[in-house]
């Protein structure tokens, strides 16, 4: 059996990413009711809110499901407290270590997935006891490292004994069995899952990333210290410029307060920051998430037949 499957208790390798002010009850759940973890996301939000979906989540699905907590959250640590006290059985992280919550999440059986953009933070992950890591290359959306999911995956593969999980620029069966040649035994997928009908942001969201070109998945913030891939618009361009002016980063991170927002909740296409990956123009539909992960499983095996998912 796979290694992710056996480990979550789930049908298929595939996490759904935790994406901030989209990965909701909604949308994880009915990931899990497709065989892969629905995951809610933690982002900002207080514990009553985050609490709220997961209860939300319990009477959608009776399949397994994670929470993502954003370390750098001022409510990481009542969050991490609600995983435990909700029996929660999996959690993936971000923005930070989670090595002051290890020794607790642990004693409550909470397997712990850390997203690690280097090979160095993959080996202190696994020397804090996580039981896999998430892989995330540049070519994500949202905050991203430098290294590609092509060069950073079969490195780190090779680097830690723990399960790897790739993420960044996949979306389909191809991309799942690229991550599978390169060592991983699961994949994390966010952009196609935006795409979904259970994910409820609103349709322009989804619309931007359809009608998306190749070049479109631009980063920005690099001169901040805290680089974003985002869809072109204006806000992006606004932001571009400013960096190239040379202007204060904490103008520039004024400048986008509330952008994310924007963008899943108001569909505002001008000022909203529609995070996606470089993979976005590969999605041309919105579609169930059983049939986006039925699509991807068949096209896995139609390239590997003998493959043991």
């Amino acid at each position: 059996m796979n290694k992710i499957c056996e480990l979550l208790n789930i049908q298929y390798p595939i996490i759904q990413g935790g994406m901030a002010w989209v990965a909701n009850a909604n949308l994880a759940s009915a990931v899990s009711n497709a065989g892969g973890l629905g995951i809610i996301a933690g982002g900002n939000a207080p514990k009553e809110i985050i609490k709220e979906e997961i209860r939300k989540c319990k009477e959608f699905t009776d399949k397994p499901f994670g929470v993502n907590v954003m370390l750098l959250s001022p409510f990481a640590d009542e969050i991490i407290d609600l995983v435990i006290e909700e029996n929660i059985p999996v959690i993936t992280t971000g923005a930070g270590n989670p090595a002051k919550y290890m020794e607790k999440l642990k004693k409550a059986n909470v397997k712990v997935i850390p997203v690690v953009p280097t090979i160095a933070l993959a080996q202190r992950m696994e020397k804090l006891g996580a039981d896999a890591v998430i892989v995330e290359g540049t070519e994500a959306g949202g905050h991203i490292g430098e290294l590609t999911t092509m060069v950073l995956t079969p490195q780190v593969a090779d680097a830690v004994n723990i399960p790897v999980i790739a993420a960044g620029g996949i979306a389909d069966g191809r991309g799942v069995v690229a991550a599978l040649a390169l060592g991983a035994k699961g994949v994390q997928i966010g952009t196609r899952f935006i795409c979904s009908e259970e994910c409820s942001v609103h349709e322009n969201y989804k619309n931007m990333i359809i009608k998306s070109k190749d070049r479109d998945a631009i980063v920005t913030g690099r001169s901040t210290g805290h680089p974003v891939r985002t869809l072109k618009n204006k806000l992006s361009k606004e932001v571009l410029s400013m960096e190239k002016e040379g202007i204060n980063p904490e103008e520039i991170d004024k400048k986008c307060v509330g952008s994310l927002r924007m963008a899943t909740i108001d569909g505002d296409i001008e000022n909203g920051s529609f995070m996606a990956g470089q993979i976005a123009s590969i999605v041309k539909d919105i579609k169930p998430c059983k049939k986006i992960i039925g699509d991807i499983v068949n096209q896995v095996k139609e390239i590997m037949p003998n493959i043991d998912l």
